[in-house]
């Protein structure tokens, strides 16, 4: 190990992981490129889209401005970790994707996807424009949005409407 790596050791959906990585090495690339989780997508590398967007001890970041390093002695979630880990909230939200057709190209869909997760854990009844407002760092060039915040209004409908197991 030199001045330029450091090990860190952390949890990445769910299994523990220890490698040494440049310390100038993202997030969203050590998990794309190292880990070979390459669910969340580098856009604009300036924090601004939300395809690099993971979850850093359960709060959403972006990826591409954080640090592998600063994820050290943390719990990482990408899209391909949060299945069956939050009574069916994100199954929910990606068959009501699927099913309204809030996803075309697929780019944007996992930080659209991890943010509306986070969204209804904190406010399990938005209004719209709550929905709209909190997916607003997620950039989608494909929906114009119309049909994601139906995705999300609707599955925030269902489970208030459905006792959950």
């Amino acid at each position: 190990m030199n001045a330029k790596s450091r090990r860190i050791a952390l949890t990445v959906n769910g299994e523990a992981v220890a490698r040494e990585v440049p310390v100038r090495l993202n997030l969203v690339d050590f998990l794309r490129h190292d880990l070979g989780f390459t669910g969340s997508h580098v856009g604009c590398e300036q924090g601004a889209c939300g395809a690099c967007t993971v979850l850093l001890d359960d709060q959403t970041v972006r990826g591409c401005l954080v640090l592998a390093v600063q994820a050290d002695g943390c719990a990482v979630q990408t899209i391909e970790g949060t299945s069956n880990n939050d009574n069916g909230l994100m199954a929910d939200l990606q068959e009501m994707f699927l099913s309204l057709n809030a996803l075309q190209c697929g780019f944007c869909t996992p930080g659209m996807l991890l943010s509306a997760q986070e969204l209804l854990r904190a406010n399990p009844r938005p209004s719209r424009e709550e929905i709209r407002d909190y997916l607003s760092g997620n950039f989608c060039r494909c929906t114009g949005y119309q049909a994601i915040v139906d995705a999300v209004a609707a599955v925030a409908r269902a489970r208030h409407e459905e006792p959950r197991p």
